[in-house]
């Protein structure tokens, strides 16, 4: 009962992770506030250590998706044309898609290179609830505040193969921002990509890209730092990551879909409301003494 129980639970982060890596609005800051109520980590026997690497390969299963869902657009080596799907790519689109990769390598260097050297740090300083509620509501308030200001402005990016190089670096530079727990790396992308005129399609799509590298890099430091420090994996562990990134996989594919259709027709001021009232209630659970900080 109690091996079935554990299986639930972790069916319950792959849904969340599903849901929360791809909407703004922080899939890191609810698996610490999950972990807060569920209390996970106990039952992996790897204990802390495998807990931080279940994090994110459950992560990678949600980035899976995206690969999945946009493989024809990101796939440089063939594939039918993305202008007419009667024929295959061209040079040009072949070229262009190439192109497309460069740019998101680009965007990611600043993080990459950042996380890479803080990454310990940053986790022992914020990674806790408090931080969370926080970045919640902060980032919650700029989502209102940059959508009313949108509606005086006119988007000039409609396309992501519009995007330059030096646009992308500066996207990857608002990527830093997501190092902060309660961020949201899709949000903050997102925001820093509508922030220079690039409209909720565009910032949606590059986002979506520069999480593939990012969190591929992510996952592959977290794995290599588990299997150093750890004598063995139990088997029992690795069922139960399965299970998470094969839930967060499934949730991640229609997520996407409904993202991309939610934008054509509305905007992130919800998003906005849903971070800035789930902050709050967690700021009560602390003044309450229900959440520890």
């Amino acid at each position: 009962m109690e091996e079935l129980f554990n299986i639930l639970k972790i069916i319950v982060f792959g849904i969340v992770e599903g849901i929360t890596e791809w909407l703004p609005i922080s899939s890191t800051g609810h698996m610490i506030l999950l972990e807060e109520f569920l209390g996970v980590q106990t039952i992996f026997e790897g204990g802390k250590a495998f807990w931080d690497f279940f994090l994110v390969a459950i992560q990678l299963g949600a980035i899976l998706a995206v690969v999945v869902c946009f493989f024809n657009k990101l796939n440089p080596f063939g594939g039918k044309s993305l202008k007419d799907p009667t024929r295959e790519k061209s040079k040009e689109e072949k070229k262009s898609i190439w192109l497309l990769w460069a740019k998101v390598l680009v965007a990611c260097l600043p993080a990459a290179i950042i996380g890479l050297v803080l990454d310990d740090w940053l986790d022992s300083v914020f990674y806790n609830s408090l931080t969370v509620a926080i970045t919640l509501i902060l980032y919650g308030v700029l989502f209102i505040a940059m959508e009313i200001w949108n509606k005086r402005r006119t988007f000039k990016v409609t396309d992501v193969g519009q995007l330059t190089f030096r646009t992308a670096l500066i996207i990857g530079c608002f990527q830093l921002l997501a190092l902060i727990p309660g961020t949201s790396r899709s949000g903050v992308t997102i925001l820093g990509a509508m922030l220079i005129l690039c409209n909720r399609e565009v910032a949606c799509e590059f986002s979506f890209f520069l999480s593939i590298p990012v969190m591929f890099g992510a996952s592959l430091l977290k794995g290599m730092k588990y299997i150093l420090k750890a004598d063995s994996i139990s088997s029992s562990d690795i069922a139960l990551l399965f299970v998470g990134a094969i839930v967060a996989f499934a949730v991640s594919m229609f997520i996407i879909k409904f993202l991309m259709s939610f934008i054509k027709k509305h905007d992130f001021k919800s998003f906005g409301v849903y971070r800035i009232a789930l902050g709050i209630v967690l700021l009560i659970l602390f003044l309450c003494g229900v959440m520890s900080i």
